[in-house]
């Protein structure tokens, strides 16, 4: 992580969505007043109950949704929809099924118009980095659940964005694969570099991954801004699960989320 200006910049966030019902109208607020910054290269992870806000606020710093006030900038600039300064990884790969892996992966380079050889050379260098080379031209349906995150990760990685969002990219996958795509994502973290933004309902995961840990409450507010102090590189996720570091933030953030005046249940 740096100092200096946020790569990310998140100020007043408000969503609010109206609800008819019974011949009413209802205001309900997604987020309330939602701020944080992320620095260059920071790793920042978004917890908290389901409905409180975490993907409404990702999806508005990817520019799919528009806030009801606020603002969100990424280097200065203020974001008024989707760019190529920010990538995102879904919950599901979302991978299209006549194309191959390789070819899944130069998608973003056809949309801005990058020739057939560089966007070819680009992708196979992204294929090397996630560790699919030899799976180049398998389709989705001879891939296993944890390859195609790596190809949609890849594929978000191509059009080598300023801001990685992720949105429970780990979410739908069983628990060792989980674990190996989150050392995966430890390691390309540090040979990358990336500013990334990371959703998860696991609090193992986001304390294992992140700089710090945004808690969101169940009214869609900032609850709590966690620092996680373990040293990079995290190159040993098993040890890091039995440090003190990692036992504490992970019981504080649970204990925090247990406190809040909803029921929540937790991994």
């Amino acid at each position: 992580m740096t100092s200096g200006v946020p790569k990310v910049r998140v100020r007043d966030l408000t969503k609010e969505y109206y609800v008819s019902a019974g011949g009413r109208t209802q205001v309900v607020n997604a987020l309330t007043g939602v701020s944080f910054d992320i620095m260059e290269g920071e790793f920042v992870a978004l917890t908290g109950r389901s409905g409180c806000g975490k993907t409404t606020s990702l999806r508005i710093v990817l520019g799919l949704k528009k806030q009801t006030s606020g603002a969100v900038e990424i280097d200065g600039r203020e974001v008024t929809g989707c760019g190529y300064d920010r990538g995102m990884v879904f919950q599901h790969a979302e991978l299209l099924p006549w194309r191959t892996a390789i070819e899944n992966i130069e998608f973003g380079l056809e949309l801005k118009g990058v020739r057939k050889a560089a966007r070819r050379a680009t992708a196979l260098k992204m294929l090397n980095l996630v560790g699919l080379q030899q799976s180049a031209h398998r389709r989705p349906y001879q891939l296993s659940g944890g390859m195609k995150q790596r190809v949609g990760l890849a594929r978000a990685l191509t059009t080598d964005p300023e801001v990685l969002l992720m949105d429970e990219p780990f979410g739908a996958l069983d628990a060792q694969i989980r674990e190996e795509m989150q050392a995966e994502l430890l390691n390309l973290h540090e040979k990358t570099g990336k500013t990334i933004m990371f959703v998860t309902h696991d609090l193992d995961e986001a304390v294992l991954l992140a700089d710090r840990v945004v808690v969101f409450s169940p009214h869609g507010q900032i609850h709590e801004i966690v620092e996680i102090n373990i040293p990079r590189p995290r190159k040993d996720p098993i040890a890091i699960r039995g440090t003190e570091e990692f036992q504490n933030k992970r019981y504080h953030i649970w204990r925090t989320l247990k406190l809040t005046d909803e029921p929540l249940k937790i991994p």
